[in-house]
């Protein structure tokens, strides 16, 4: 849907991601989407570079969030929030309402 704007289509998930869970590692966002990690890694030092996103280590983990200095930051939110009403219900499912917490001991699946 914003493949044409931001360039290609896994900047599109990458952002998403972002947007919807705050932050994340790369190995994470590939395996959500089932796409290479050095893919991924590419299109997140793609968007560290241009000022958009920033990482941090937390052990040996690289994270990345948002930057708040990002000067376009309040205008790409509400882009990429808006995009999620024309994203299908199984996609959203899918991709972007993953389980955080466990399941609670004896409960049927």
């Amino acid at each position: 849907m914003l493949e044409s704007l931001f360039g290609n289509g896994t900047v599109e998930k990458v952002l998403l991601y972002l947007e919807n869970y705050q932050e994340g590692h790369a190995s994470e966002i590939a395996t959500t989407f089932s796409i290479r990690l050095s893919v991924i890694q590419k299109q997140l030092k793609r968007l560290e570079d241009g000022g958009i996103i920033v990482s941090h280590l937390k052990g040996r983990t690289r994270l990345y969030t948002w930057n708040p200095r990002y000067p376009f930051a309040v205008e790409l939110h509400a882009l990429l929030e808006k995009s999620f009403k024309f994203i299908s219900e199984n996609d959203l499912k899918k991709y972007y309402r993953k389980r955080m917490r466990p399941r609670r001991s004896g409960k049927p699946l």
